[in-house]
């Protein structure tokens, strides 16, 4: 996932961020698969991050050898949600890893011909640690398994930090419709959609269709 701002210092219209959907727990990936062909066509999509139910090796394997064909033709990343053991073995593409200690254990066996991102930062030192480890990207306002997240106020301060200074990706996790525009506007490269578009009352293509018409960034001046 490389970053659509070439130049964090550049002047005039930076490109718009582009999205990343976060899949919801899965245990049938066929008919996931179905459901994800119909949504990825209507919107710009950098990557999918795969989240597996719990499951053995082998039938875990099989599910993102069921859903990788369906991401990677379109030219979509496929990410694992931890699993980095399983990337190569799978076809996928990287893994995104949670914390410092995660990173550092994958980020070997990953790099460099796989993508290796990290979220459930929790400080900005945590953060910087990430860029020097060389994380591909970092993310910052995801859940955590308890469902729990820092303030939206405290995850814009923390993109628009982290755009301002720092040249690796960032992801920015978008709660809902009304916090994409946000992260689009205080620099976030990608923003993340989870479960809330694919139980949309709209329906999911209709949800990452109104996502994508927030990525709208201002002109920079000076």
């Amino acid at each position: 996932m490389e970053s659509p701002r070439p130049n964090k210092q550049g002047q005039g219209q930076r490109p718009a961020p582009r999205l990343t959907l976060i899949t919801p727990l899965l245990d049938d990936a066929a008919a996931f698969t179905r459901a994800l062909a119909s949504v990825l066509p209507v919107a710009d999509v950098a990557a999918v991050l795969l989240r597996l139910a719990p499951a053995d090796e082998r039938t875990q394997i099989n599910r993102i050898k069921t859903l990788a064909p369906t991401v990677q033709q379109s030219d979509i990343a496929l990410l694992l949600d931890g699993h980095p053991d399983l990337v190569a073995r799978s076809g996928a593409d990287g893994a995104h890893l949670t914390g410092i200690a995660a990173l550092n254990e994958a980020i070997g066996v990953l790099q460099p011909a796989r993508i290796a991102g990290v979220g459930g930062l929790q400080t900005r030192h945590d953060a910087m640690l990430a860029g020097e480890a060389g994380a591909d990207y970092v993310m910052f306002g995801e859940p955590d398994m308890a469902g729990r997240r820092p303030s939206f106020a405290a995850i814009v301060e923390r993109v628009a930090w982290w755009a301002e200074v720092f040249q690796p990706p960032c992801v920015g996790f978008a709660g809902s419709l009304d916090e994409v525009a946000a992260l689009a506007a205080v620099g976030a490269d990608f923003v993340a959609l989870g479960d809330w578009v694919w139980t949309a009352a709209s329906g999911p293509e209709a949800a990452i269709a109104a996502a994508q018409a927030q990525l709208v960034v201002p002109e920079r001046v000076g």
